[in-house]
């Protein structure tokens, strides 16, 4: 009769362990709280500024397109992956190296200062400057170095580059296969370099408000980290065949009750 009782205490005991290990919505819902938020909601500013070893493409146009050749570097041809000896390639434009000064060395300009201001700021600083050889200029930069690291509890962690300055969170996310299921969406940290200096913030995305934070939209060389939940980490510590045990030991004791009957 104790047998009966010790076998059927242990068959509770393995159902609680099954069930307590289910995720509730709380855990895993993105925007919990989208309803709360109405028309109160803002459009997040980037304010994303050109930084040390940035790489810049700066072109310039006008209705004298012969005027503003001296300030456009030649268009360079890449040679195609897998294709060595190749003559033929990608067409692409060169590429101005922020210094550790942040600086830039630009044609007929000279040495010009970029680092600390924005991409439309930069943009309307060349214009003045320009204006001065060439009449109504046009002026398009762009980064093209923007990067972002993606670690932790994703499906595919690792470095993107990405084309877009604008690269929400949600998005950098999306590049990554979104989150495991074991990764924890209240606590995603971001690290992020200002002026030389280190800093880091926890955002919750479970919660709406999130989205008008200033680290809802990336930053260049951004590293974003989704740290594991308590369950994926209590699991570390267990043999990971822990599952395959219990299955045995079920079809055991289901063995056991038909040869005592």
């Amino acid at each position: 009769m104790n047998f009966r009782i010790s076998i059927s205490i242990i068959t509770t005991l393995l159902f609680i362990l099954v069930f307590t290990s289910c995720v509730s919505r709380k855990e895993i819902a993105y925007f919990q709280d989208m309803p709360q938020l109405q028309s109160q909601l803002e459009e997040a500013k980037t304010n994303l500024k050109i930084r040390h070893n940035d790489l810049l493409t700066i072109t310039v146009s006008a209705a004298n397109l012969e005027a503003v050749q001296p300030f456009n570097l030649p268009v360079t041809s890449a040679p195609r992956v897998g294709e060595p000896g190749s003559v033929s390639g990608n067409m692409q434009l060169q590429s101005y190296l922020v210094d550790s000064d942040g600086n830039i060395e630009f044609p007929l300009l000279g040495t010009v200062h970029v680092a600390g201001l924005t991409r439309q700021e930069l943009v309307e600083k060349f214009k003045k400057e320009i204006s001065v050889y060439v009449q109504d200029p046009i002026v398009n930069i762009k980064i093209v170095n923007f990067q972002v690291t993606i670690l932790g509890e994703v499906n595919r962690p690792g470095t993107f580059t990405v084309p877009d300055e604008r690269l929400s969170l949600s998005k950098a996310l999306g590049l990554a296969g979104d989150l495991t299921i074991y990764g924890r969406r209240d606590n995603v940290m971001i690290l992020r370099e200002t002026g030389g200096i280190k800093e880091y913030k926890y955002v919750d995305l479970t919660k709406s408000e999130f989205l008008n934070s200033p680290y809802y939209y990336l930053q260049q060389n951004d590293v974003v980290y989704v740290e594991p939940n308590s369950a994926q980490m209590q699991g570390a510590s267990y043999n990971r065949n822990a599952s395959v045990y219990i299955s045995i030991a079920s079809v055991l004791i289901s063995l056991i009750i038909v040869i005592i009957r």
